[in-house]
């Protein structure tokens, strides 16, 4: 069952227009509207407050159309499949082994603290900023989601003037760290060595230094902040799920990565998606239709879509690996959106994931202490914080339940 719980996962009204916005809990209608293309723009992240004249091209997170689409097939080959296994493939492995190995010797750890500055460091290389320590650059990401909460249906989007000093203020000082420490050493290397990594790529198509920046912290935070928190949300529902557990460490990986799939649809990390209509859109659930007006709000609520019966099936809200999807239903739903803005780095978050998650469960372990869960306003997903894993005894089986 779902183990990260909201205060609002009200499944109904599936289409909800209040004035302010409009909210799709149907999975129908959330696709239809994050596949209207040229039709809407992107409005999460405080996307639309983002100044764009500094820029000589638009940040992958706030661009759209056909500046977007060239963007995207730029960046793609470096998160296909196909390219993380075979290029990254055993990076990722011995990365996720020697945390392993530490883990071991020290005879446990805090798994969030742990998967942070693993996935900061299989992105980083990725990126290519590898000029840096990876556990400082962590701790200096980490900083940026230090923010006032945010409301995208409010005026001034909820916060006073002095909440938006705030809000530059702890967003522009980790921005400035990052810059100096870590993405300014990158491109130094890089103008006198290209490499074949995304940074490489951003100087060779002509990004200018800020333009750069930008695209490095969405590819750092992305990367950190997602995976982080899937890598502990599979540990904790694989651990407290004796069977899953036993099925996923003794399964290959097509099967290992059909679970994980079944359990980011069900904890998705990011809850909500956010689009602006520039031009009318027509939507329907199981035959209602809805038109949504050009300049109206609409929040794609994924946890709700995610367990649409309609669409996922039976049991919606279980883990049932390989499930009898709906036509044209994604295994993981809108967990790594979809359209324009699906997230190019779905088979990296699956793969790194795995690669960690399963060398963990193979030794073992056993929960000492169960995650907190708290909620980050910003991305509008949970937050799980320290979870300790035991790995004293080798011998233990390879998935034990949670102690109560």
């Amino acid at each position: 069952m779902r183990k990260a719980v909201g205060a609002h996962d009200e499944t109904e009204p599936r289409v909800e227009h209040d004035g302010a916005m409009w909210r799709i809990r149907s999975y129908e209608a959330a696709t239809t509207v994050l596949r209207a293309r040229h039709r809407t723009t992107q409005a999460g992240f405080t996307a639309e407050k983002i100044p764009r004249g500094y820029f000589r091209k638009h940040p992958i997170l706030i661009s759209d159309g056909d500046e977007h689409d060239s963007q995207r097939k730029e960046v793609a080959r470096y998160f296909a499949p196909a390219v993380v296994s075979a290029k990254y493939g055993e990076f990722i492995n011995e990365r996720a082994q020697a945390l392993v190995d530490r883990a071991v010797a020290n005879g446990g750890l805090r798994l969030d603290e742990a998967a942070l500055n693993y996935s900061v460091e299989v992105t980083a290389e990725i990126v290519g900023l590898t000029e840096s320590s990876t556990d400082a650059m962590a701790k200096r990401l980490v900083g940026f989601f230090r923010q006032p909460p945010v409301d995208l249906a409010a005026p001034a989007m909820g916060r006073t003037r002095r909440q938006w000093a705030q809000a530059a203020v702890n967003g522009l000082l980790p921005i400035g760290r990052f810059y100096v420490h870590d993405v300014q050493p990158a491109i130094r290397s890089r103008r006198s060595r290209r490499r074949d990594d995304v940074l490489s790529h951003l100087l060779s198509a002509g990004y200018s230094t800020a333009d750069i920046l930008v695209e490095c912290m969405t590819y750092g935070t992305a990367g950190m902040v997602t995976t982080r928190e899937f890598i502990t949300m599979a540990c904790w529902h694989l651990l407290t799920d004796e069977e899953l557990g036993r099925r996923y460490t003794e399964s290959s990986q097509p099967t290992r990565l059909k679970i994980l799939e079944e359990i980011i649809r069900l904890d998705p990390v990011v809850g909500h998606l956010y689009r602006r209509a520039q031009a009318d859109i027509e939507v329907s659930d199981n035959g209602c239709p809805h038109t949504i007006s050009a300049g109206d709000l609409i929040d794609v609520c994924v946890r709700q879509t995610n367990t649409d019966p309609h669409a996922m099936g039976t049991a919606p809200e279980t883990i049932i690996p390989g499930r009898d999807l709906g036509r044209g239903t994604a295994a993981t739903g809108l967990s790594f959106s979809d359209g324009a803005h699906a997230c190019p780095g779905q088979p990296l978050a699956l793969y790194e994931t795995d690669a960690l998650v399963h060398k963990l469960l193979t030794i073992g372990p056993r929960i000492l202490r169960k995650p907190e869960i708290s909620w980050d306003n910003l991305i509008e997903g949970y937050r799980l914080r320290g979870m300790d894993l035991s790995l004293m005894e080798r011998s233990r089986p390879a998935a034990t339940r949670e102690p109560i």
